[in-house]
Parts: structure tokens; C-alpha cells; sequence
């Protein structure tokens, strides 16, 4: 398995065909990866359940029960 490095930082592009993702690590070297539209929407979805929710806005916490 690679060696883990913490990120530094990450730009986000739009192309004609999807998206170009930069990923710099700190102590590594920068990578571009393409992403297609249909990708971008799982790691949206990723990032809204690692959040803990579904993203639907801000009264979504209104209409829970406790």
C-alpha cells in the first residue's frame, strides 16, 4: 500500500468532458486525474455520508424528530 501523506491542498477544474482534479500532497509530488461527471456525483455522495447527512439544506435538521 502507498505511504499516506497529508494533503496540501486540491483545485477543481471543469472540462469539456467532466472535471480535472490537482491533489498535491505535502512531501510528495502533484497528480491530475480526470474525473467524469457520473464520478463527480459518487464523490459528492462520498463526502454528504462521510458528513453525516444528505446534503438537502439547511432545514433538513427542522423536520427531524428527536
Amino acid at each position: 500500500m502507498a505511504q499516506l501523506l497529508p494533503l496540501q491542498s486540491f483545485s477543481l477544474q471543469e472540462t469539456d468532458d467532466g472535471y480535472r482534479l490537482l491533489v498535491s500532497a505535502i512531501g510528495g509530488e502533484s497528480l491530475y486525474v480526470s474525473i467524469t461527471p457520473d464520478q463527480m456525483d459518487d464523490i459528492i455522495d462520498s463526502l454528504e455520508n462521510a458528513m453525516g447527512g444528505e446534503g438537502e439544506g439547511e432545514d433538513a435538521e427542522d423536520d427531524a424528530e428527536f
